[in-house]
């Protein structure tokens, strides 16, 4: 953990096994940013098609992604297109314009929506969303289920390019 911003909590384990329904998706996410933050993860990857119903403009989630955001952390995001994230998660939007340097955001529209998963990777832990509708899907911390996510989330950025630009220019 790190000495600099003592938790007045432990941290609960995250997640191994199964989980379902919107509400435990939703803390699914919160505790895995938590997580991120204080175990000092290195490198996450975000993926779906549009992040609409990920709670990355709440509050708790904003704290966890700046308690994270240190040198030499990477955040990658892939989805289809940021429309969505953009309407809806103005805290993430206006943390991203400040952390640019640390967050790549990367996009394909052409992909179908079926062909993103709806997953969060790390170096220790993954989730993915198997069913959409009832948010429900397999957490857990196993080298092959890491490992597979990776090579599938790898394949699509390979297909991605650069999109969702911290700042525009105007003219």
């Amino acid at each position: 953990m790190d000495t600099a911003t003592p938790s007045t909590e432990p941290l609960p384990a995250l997640l191994e096994g199964r989980f379902g329904g919107r509400a435990e998706f939703t803390a699914l996410v919160r505790h895995a940013f938590a997580a991120a933050a204080a175990q000092g993860w290195r490198e996450i990857i975000l993926c779906d098609a549009t992040f609409e119903d990920w709670p990355l403009g709440e509050r708790a989630v904003a704290q966890s992604l700046n308690d994270w955001s240190k040198t030499g952390r990477k955040l990658i995001l892939l989805a289809k297109n940021y429309d969505e994230l953009m309407r809806r998660h103005a805290r993430f939007v206006t943390w991203r314009r400040t952390w640019s340097h640390i967050v790549e955001c990367r996009g394909n529209a052409a992909m179908s929506a079926d062909d993103f998963p709806s997953a969060l990777w790390s170096p220790v832990w993954v989730f993915e969303r198997l069913e959409m509708e009832r948010s429900t899907g397999f957490a857990g911390s196993e080298a092959l289920r890491r490992i597979a996510l990776k090579e599938r989330l790898d394949e699509r950025l390979l297909k991605s390019s650069p999109a969702f630009a911290a700042t525009t220019l105007g003219i």
